[in-house]
């Protein structure tokens, strides 16, 4: 814990309606606003005096810890929030590792499952469960998922008693469950109960988004998400940027700019939290998207900010896209758009280019979005020719996670490591597709769910 005190408590608001108001542990409970918006932090302190007391000896549970202090001090106390961070974090963390003279790795991929997805769920179940134990409730995790995101959980739950979980897992194209052991499922006193949807992804997205649409449901099952439409699965990712800087700041003299592949937009509103905690951040680079453009003068736009908020449908619990987050930030501060995301238009071939580059002179293994946000970097010539500027690549899973792109794209296959092979062994059920929303109400009846 930091020398200085955090005389600070987090509020959370809906996108939507700023007069939705709830603490951070009803917003991970709650996970979903009744207006169809997602929930965000109201305001965020200043813990610029305690940033630059970081340094390269404060371990990342320390960090975790403070940050997590942070949005929950008037809920938890300081120790309760050391303890959920440390619990969270303490057989995993980041590493910065430096590739170039102005070029920094910011590896997110050294976690039981070799996914950045560890970071935010293993949190997310910590607070959980925390809170849980004080009021004596349960409560349920209800996601569509192709295996990351199951594989994940089902580590974190293990040994966890007031939290489980429901998991879709699509048939096609083909089966998808891997890396639960049979003491997980509920049928064997564990914490997860996974069904096997007769269909594809999206099949398994409509039957997420009509439960969720089910009030009386969701109240009467306690359920949540453990996606990123969880505030609580979002906020742990702002934890990355200020470790890297108390990893950089005695190494590096100017600007610091991160280049991310913005996925749903998470690690981008991430990055704009902690720099609203006033962590020393130049901007964000990242490969333009459907939404996220660049206008006539090569500034960010984000098209979706046309249509306004209560035009639009509700936010997506079952496949969220962060970038309503990303919009509200905007909303609030319009010079922020302009001035701390620099998108960049790549190609395939850019980012094959970019892949190939990587490899060659660094022998860095990179997957595609790790690649694209490389490319993108190498774009933003104003940016890359700054020789006060560093630039710090994330990646955020394991190369491995990628074997048949990295070995299209260089030519070599990088090492399963033995750690995160069990997350990859595929499971067979043994148990009937399902195809209904009413279905998987009876099946969680019949497991105990509720």
């Amino acid at each position: 814990m930091s020398k200085f005190d955090i005389l600070f408590y987090m509020k959370c608001i809906s996108t939507r309606n700023s007069a939705i108001q709830v603490d951070f542990a009803q917003a991970i409970r709650d996970c979903m606003p009744n207006d169809g918006g997602l929930f965000i932090p109201e305001d965020f302190e200043d813990l610029r005096r305690w940033l630059l007391y970081t340094n390269e000896k404060t371990s990342f549970t320390s960090i975790a810890g403070t940050l997590t202090s942070a949005f929950l001090k008037d809920e938890f106390s300081p120790i309760i929030c050391e303890t959920i961070a440390y619990n969270a974090f303490k057989n995993f963390e980041p590493q910065i590792k430096k590739i170039d003279e102005r070029l920094y790795a910011l590896e997110l991929f050294h976690t039981p499952t070799g996914s950045h997805k560890d970071f935010g769920i293993s949190f997310l179940i910590n607070v959980l469960e925390t809170t849980l134990t004080m009021t004596g409730e349960k409560a349920v995790f209800l996601d569509a998922t192709v295996g990351e995101l199951g594989s994940s959980l089902a580590k974190m739950l293990r040994g966890k008693k007031n939290l489980k979980a429901v998991l879709l897992y699509p048939t096609l194209p083909k089966r998808k469950i891997r890396g639960l052991l049979p003491s997980d499922f509920v049928w064997n006193g564990g914490n997860i109960l996974p069904l096997e949807i007769d269909g594809m992804e999206e099949d398994c997205h409509k039957i997420v988004r009509e439960l969720f649409s089910d009030r009386d449901f969701v109240k009467k099952t306690s359920l949540t998400a453990a996606n990123t439409a969880n505030i609580g699965r979002l906020l742990p990712q702002s934890f990355f940027y200020p470790f890297a800087f108390s990893r950089l700041k005695k190494n590096v003299k100017g600007d610091i700019f991160y280049a991310v592949e913005p996925g749903n937009y998470s690690n981008l509103v991430a990055g704009l939290y902690s720099w609203k905690l006033s962590l020393p951040l130049k901007g964000l680079i990242c490969p333009t998207t459907k939404e996220l453009k660049l206008d006539m003068t090569g500034k960010c736009i984000v098209m979706d900010g046309m249509v306004d908020f209560k035009n639009r449908e509700k936010s997506d619990p079952a496949s969220p896209s962060n970038l309503e987050r990303l919009e509200e930030i905007f909303d609030a501060n319009s010079l922020m758009l302009r001035n701390f995301i620099f998108p960049a238009e790549i190609s395939e071939i850019e980012r094959t280019q970019a892949a190939q580059e990587l490899f060659k002179k660094y022998g860095i293994f990179a997957d595609k979005a790790t690649a694209g946000a490389f490319a993108a970097a190498q774009k933003r010539s104003e940016i890359k020719n700054d020789d006060d500027a560093t630039i710090v690549l994330v990646f955020r899973d394991h190369p491995a996670l990628s074997t048949g792109y990295i070995s299209h794209t260089v030519g070599e296959e990088p090492t399963f490591p033995d750690e995160i092979k069990q997350a990859f062994e595929k499971v067979n059920l043994g148990k009937p597709k399902i195809k209904t929303a009413r279905e998987v109400k009876e099946k969680m009846k019949e497991y105990g769910i509720f």
